[in-house]
């Protein structure tokens, strides 16, 4: 049986003083995520109200290549460079309904 379609809402809040620098690094995320196999779409939001809160929307083929990317080499890159640096992550995984 074919896999679903995923979606996922990921919410980042960077620590004060640190929004700056979170911004960079999430940033970076953005070109080799479109790259990889199963990626549709990988938007990155940031708050207007509060500077410290981003958001990654985005659109999988399917679970498993999403998990893929949570073991590529950028993530484990981004998730050293900003150790200490995050208050809060929330990850929700979602399925469209139709």
């Amino acid at each position: 049986m074919p896999e679903n379609k995923l979606s996922i809402v990921a919410r980042i809040l960077a620590k004060e003083g640190q929004s700056d620098f979170i911004k960079s690094e999430l940033t970076k995320l953005i070109a080799p995520t479109l790259a990889e196999e199963g990626c549709i779409n990988y938007d990155l939001h940031q708050d207007n109200q509060n500077e410290h809160f981003f958001m990654f929307y985005e659109n999988w083929t399917s679970r498993t290549l999403w998990q893929g990317h949570n073991n590529s080499a950028h993530i484990a890159a981004y998730r050293k460079a900003t150790e200490g640096c995050l208050a809060e992550v929330i990850i929700n995984e979602m399925t469209q309904v139709e």
